[in-house]
């Protein structure tokens, strides 16, 4: 089999993470151009863009964090892009969501791409099983698949992985990478990257609000 072709900078769009970032720091990148944004809670980011959405009818909101069942109608009022459907329970939920409010995000799978049993995601030789079972059994749209691989690791190879099962499912959108790790996924093949500290610095505390 041939070698990837290596993906250049320009064609990897960059998901800025503004989980624990005031409202004001999110305005500001707005302002400077950037219009997608990945938050890990679904009250933390109603509370923030339900302000700016009116005003930036172009901007994009990723769900990358665990989404809870009773969520899913909430998660698919607000988000555009949902990254971390991983279990059947949830694609049921989505699938009821989904057909009440007639909105339909785009879905991504959770991958737990290093077999971790301390993390969400579908196991790699469980994909083709749970893909078929989204998009029969349920009637969901699947288009990319998303993974954070094992930490203190070289991530090349993990993100190598995604790619390749990836595109065994005809899948092209590829979520992977994050601030320490960005410039690799890219090269692996990414076609979104997740950057929340390298662009904004330090989280600040959200907590309260979610």
């Amino acid at each position: 089999m041939a070698a990837a072709r290596p993906q250049k900078a320009a064609e990897a769009e960059l998901i800025a993470v503004s989980k624990g970032q005031p409202p004001a720091a999110i305005e500001a990148a707005l302002k400077a151009g950037q219009l997608a944004f990945g938050e890990n809670r679904v009250q933390e980011a109603k509370t923030k863009f339900a302000l700016l959405r009116p005003h930036w009818p172009d901007l994009r909101l990723h769900m990358i964090g665990p989404l809870q069942t009773n969520k899913a109608e909430d998660a698919v009022l607000l988000f555009d892009v949902i990254e971390t459907l991983d279990r059947p329970r949830l694609a049921d939920a989505l699938a009821r969501a989904i057909k009440k409010l007639n909105r339909a995000p785009a879905l991504y799978i959770e991958v737990n791409i290093g077999n971790e049993p301390q993390k969400a995601g579908i196991e790699p030789d469980g994909l083709g099983v749970f893909l078929a079972y989204c998009r029969t059994e349920c009637g969901l749209t699947v288009t990319g698949l998303m993974a954070i691989p094992p930490q203190a690791e070289d991530t090349a190879p993990y993100f190598t992985k995604l790619k390749t099962l990836a595109d065994a499912h005809g899948l092209p959108h590829i979520s992977m990478g994050m601030s320490a790790d960005f410039e690799a996924a890219i090269r692996c093949g990414a076609t979104e990257v997740r950057v929340g500290s390298a662009l904004f610095g330090p989280r600040q505390d959200w907590r309260s609000l979610a």
